[in-house]
């Protein structure tokens, strides 16, 4: 029996939306390059600084309690874009939100260069901040674009490898620029990358995402901004060592008058976003997200193994430097097998979760194998140890931490509609990086309390460092095994073979 049009049909309604046409493997290829550009721009910028900053220092006459905002300022302005961002991602196409990061990144990295002054500089930082956050949500995001969850995982090492590469580069590029040129190179070094990157992306990035009709959220955004700048910065200087041998002196207490005023203001902002987004039309997060189970725990677990991640990243490089008297590049040299660790297990986990569809065991296994790791370091260091014989513990930190970076973005994104995956990508990266801060400043309050408190029982230095860090390692244990337990609380869906 013939089929009877419709009335919309016959009078020449368009066909139903097929929806995204499929992507060649050579768009695809040159998709997935413009965003590793992007990551890679941004990844360098993060480890070329760290040598340059003594001598940025020295020629901007910046006081000591400045010094630490030449990563604060970027780490702030970043943060509080970063949910921003894949939002607008999902609104107004990866493509343009790429562009946009990359051109304010550059202008940022210009005004970082030319900067005759401290307070330009910091200003210029906090721009870069506002670009890179872009390049980081964008890129996990593009990801979710070109490949169905079942295949993602193979693909999210790329990315591991770019944050190997800078790593384990950045800082000798970063101490041969500003020895051999000047430190303005540090950040005038960005500027031919960056253009063959925006280049690329002109040329060759097809249309991802976009095509929502709808308001951007700018009181959820004003906000948010007001919850996160506070209490990022009251953080930061709670938990930012002073003067003292390696930086160890008391940091400002906690209950210093300016310290509490930010934790209000945050407090304040927290309760208007939360408000503002509950009656928003278009939300920049849309609170109804929490009540998916996968999205709740995963979001979750990203915030507290963000806080245990400093264990390793920030304390180690302190003591190797303060008791074992290495030099910042020997120091360098001996975390780099657990930046190859941490890599190694990305890689690994994307693959494994790509071949069998199964990603939960994975996590579980790894955080499990976190809490030994810590453990171990923790049981076991002494001064004198030997930095080969930590170099090997840390391979084992790195290997566990590693599944972390690529598992509960895959999970998170698998749960939501195709549309929400820059919301969701923005969402998890937020609380990751939130999660560090936080952690960074239990950490350190941790590390003082018992190395203040080793000292003034009669320890010498090196051994009272050395109770600081084993502290920190088991509060790091202790964040991992709470890590664990809300995984154990995460349901793990079939992951999706197609984008549709």
């Amino acid at each position: 029996m013939e089929e009877v049009p419709t009335a919309a049909a016959a009078v020449g309604a368009p066909p139903p939306d097929p929806g995204p046409r499929e992507l060649t493997a050579q768009e695809k290829g040159f998709t997935l390059a413009a965003a590793l550009l992007g990551m890679f721009l941004a990844a360098l910028d993060q480890t070329v600084v760290t040598t340059a900053g003594p001598a940025i220092k020295a020629d901007l006459a910046m006081d000591d309690a400045l010094y630490g905002w030449i990563t604060t300022a970027y780490m702030v302005a970043s943060t509080v874009m970063v949910p921003i961002y894949g939002k607008l991602s999902d609104l107004l196409g990866r493509k343009p939100i790429l562009l946009t990061g990359m051109t304010i990144f550059l202008v940022g990295s210009i005004g970082c260069g030319l900067s005759p002054t401290w307070q330009l500089l910091l200003a210029s930082r906090a721009v870069q901040g506002l670009g890179a956050a872009a390049l980081f949500t964008t890129a996990f995001a593009v990801i979710a674009d070109l490949f169905p969850p079942a295949e993602r995982g193979k693909y999210t090492g790329y990315f591991a490898g770019v944050w190997g590469v800078t790593s384990v580069f950045g800082p000798f590029l970063g101490g041969f620029l500003t020895d051999g040129v000047s430190w303005h190179w540090v950040f005038f070094i960005n500027l031919p990358i960056g253009l063959v990157a925006i280049a690329f992306v002109l040329a060759r990035m097809p249309k991802l995402g976009g095509g929502i009709k709808a308001r951007i959220d700018l009181p959820g955004a004003v906000a948010l901004a007001v919850f996160v700048v506070p209490l990022l910065i009251g953080l930061t200087l709670g938990s930012r060592p002073g003067e003292g041998e390696g930086g160890t002196g008391t940091p400002m207490p906690w209950s210093h008058p300016l310290i509490l005023t930010l934790f209000a203001v945050s407090a304040v902002g927290l309760a208007a976003f939360l408000a503002i987004e509950r009656r928003a039309p278009e939300p920049l997060l849309d609170l109804r997200l929490f009540k998916g189970p996968v999205f709740r725990a995963g979001v979750l677990a990203m915030f507290v193994i963000g806080m245990a991640f400093f264990a390793a990243i920030v304390f180690v490089p302190l003591y190797l430097i303060t008791v074992d008297k290495l030099s910042a590049t020997d120091t360098g040299l001996a975390l780099t097998p657990m930046t190859l660790g941490t890599v190694t297990g990305n890689v690994l986990a994307g693959q494994i979760a790509s071949r069998t569809g199964r990603y939960k065991g994975i996590m579980v296994g790894s955080l499990a194998g976190l809490v030994g790791a810590f453990a171990l370091v923790a049981l076991t260091l002494e001064p004198g140890g030997g930095v080969e014989l930590l170099a090997a513990k840390l391979v084992l930190v790195g290997l566990m931490i590693g599944p972390s970076i690529p598992l509960y973005t895959i999970a998170i994104q698998n749960s939501v509609p195709p549309q929400q995956v820059g919301v969701v990508t923005g969402a998890a990266t937020f609380s990751r990086q939130v999660g560090g801060t936080i952690g960074m400043a239990v950490l350190m309050t941790v590390f003082a309390s018992v190395f203040g408190r080793s000292l003034a029982g009669g320890a010498v230095f090196a051994d009272a460092m050395t109770q600081g860090v084993v502290a920190v390692f088991w509060a790091g244990a202790v964040m991992a095994v709470l890590a664990l337990v809300i995984t154990l609380g995460l349901p793990e869906l079939p992951l999706r073979k197609t984008n549709r």
